[in-house]
């Protein structure tokens, strides 16, 4: 066999394995970006038509150049829609997986197939094969002009959409905050106490705001309620509870690929020497905590400026997490 004729198969074979390679020990280099566009929007769609339609008489190149980018886009779908039925489901790895043995496949099958054509169609690009295809010397100067034209609206085309793919816009920056029952789920939340009596949560932070991060959290005990006339929230006891505090974190990327893992979490244990229906507001704040008014002499912050905190929070423009306690004697 003169494997010269299927050198654009070869090459797509080496390609999808080198790209293989290229995930796994350089994942965030140019070369896995350019490799990974031309894998997934040209390779399956060549290496199926050229399986499908080996004689050279079938389509001429530009149809197959148009068939190529237009059946790769309806077979990646059509392999990710798969993969959603099985217990792998659309992942990279399931994903990478199955096209590298789709391009490999078929292009075995492609291999076969133009071996044994009568007259194959081989890709060899030269300046006097590209003329007879666009006609050139029969062309008039409009036509002429209007293929230059179209040719660099292509390359143009082709080019912008790499630059869109290698130069991604950054994701959304956000803060995970969030707090857990003592037994590390969301679940069995310390919410029915008696005076004194302790109880303990697990809060969480994790950075996503690609840049390092001060964080600090204030914890409140408070006492409201809804006004339905006037549609406002009535504060009417605000205690500072202990334990307040300030992390630094760095930014982790967010990773959908693998299991979520903490990036910082700590024990916090609170005891409420009141009874009633008491409500403990964690505020998170970012790079520096809000100033606070003097300390009333009863510790109550209610009547202060301080209250816009927690109506800051009610209303959503403050993160912020809330624990219902009801608090026996």
């Amino acid at each position: 066999m003169n494997w010269k004729k299927h050198w654009d198969l070869l090459t797509i074979i080496v390609l999808s394995i080198i790209l293989d390679l290229l995930i796994f020990y350089a994942p965030d280099s140019l070369a896995r970006k350019a490799l990974g566009l031309a894998f997934v929007l040209f390779f399956p769609g060549y290496v199926f038509i050229t399986a499908l339609f080996p004689e050279k008489k079938e389509l001429d190149n530009l149809e197959r150049l148009a068939l190529s980018f237009g059946l790769s886009i309806a077979i990646v779908p059509l392999i990710g829609l798969g993969l959603n039925y099985t217990p792998w489901g659309i992942r990279l790895i399931p994903i990478l997986v199955s096209l590298t043995i789709f391009n490999v496949a078929f292009a075995i099958i492609a291999i076969y197939r133009r071996s044994k054509a009568f007259e194959p169609w081989i890709p060899w690009i030269t300046v006097k094969r590209l003329k007879e295809e666009l006609e050139w010397e029969s062309s008039s100067q409009l036509d002429k002009a209007l293929t230059v034209i179209l040719i660099i609206a292509i390359i143009t085309s082709i080019g912008t959409l790499a630059y869109v793919v290698t130069h991604p816009k950054p994701s959304e920056a956000f803060t995970e905050f969030y707090i857990l029952g003592p037994d590390g789920i969301a679940d069995n939340y310390p919410t029915d106490l008696k005076v004194g009596q302790n109880g303990t949560v697990i809060i969480g932070i994790v950075n996503h705001e690609h840049r390092n991060v001060t964080y600090y959290v204030q914890i409140w005990l408070v006492n409201l309620t809804w006004d339905n006339t006037t549609n406002t929230t009535i504060i009417h006891e605000m205690y500072p509870m202990p334990g307040w505090f300030n992390v630094t974190l760095p930014n982790v990327p967010v990773n959908i690929e693998g299991n979520w893992t903490p990036q910082f979490e700590t024990n916090y244990t609170f005891s409420i020497d009141k009874p009633g229906k008491w409500q403990v507001w964690f505020l998170l704040f970012k790079d520096e905590p809000p100033e606070l008014p003097p300390a009333p002499p009863d510790g109550n912050y209610a009547e202060t400026e301080a209250k816009n905190l927690i109506l800051k929070a009610v209303n959503g423009t403050i993160q912020s997490l809330k624990l219902n306690v009801n608090v026996k004697p």
